[in-house]
């Protein structure tokens, strides 16, 4: 379905745990030297990295990829609690399905499941170029 090699998931640790068939998608990415800010924490933009990760995968198993290529269009994101190690779990879950975009909820989770981030994001849904 995707190329994992030599893309942001890889060098970010991304791994995708499961995708379901109504489009949730649930990956996990390390918190470490990949992943960290120059002091230690998170960065804000690789947990928003693996949110639009699993938004796109997620929206990309609601498509015919043959004929359909989706891409994030928009993403926010609140950062709510700190981390400096370990592994967080994102989950998304589609929040409306059109024919032309998709708007997921991505919620990034540690492994007490205290909620570290959570954001939106809006999917364009694109006919392939013949």
């Amino acid at each position: 379905m995707f190329q994992i090699n030599n893309t942001l998931m890889e060098a970010l640790g991304i791994e995708i745990k499961e995708v379901k068939a109504d489009g949730t998608c649930i990956a996990t990415m390390p918190v470490d030297h990949r992943t960290r800010q120059p002091f230690g924490y998170l960065h804000g933009g690789a947990s928003v990295a693996l949110a639009e990760t699993v938004a796109s995968l997620g929206a990309a198993s609601l498509v015919d990829l043959q004929a359909k290529a989706v891409f994030g269009q928009e993403i926010n994101a609140n950062h709510i609690r700190s981390k400096k190690d370990g592994i967080v779990t994102a989950i998304a879950t589609v929040i409306h399905k059109g024919r032309t975009s998709m708007v997921y909820e991505t919620k990034i989770f540690d492994e007490q499941e205290q909620l570290i981030s959570i954001s939106r994001c809006t999917i364009a849904v694109v006919a392939k170029k013949k």
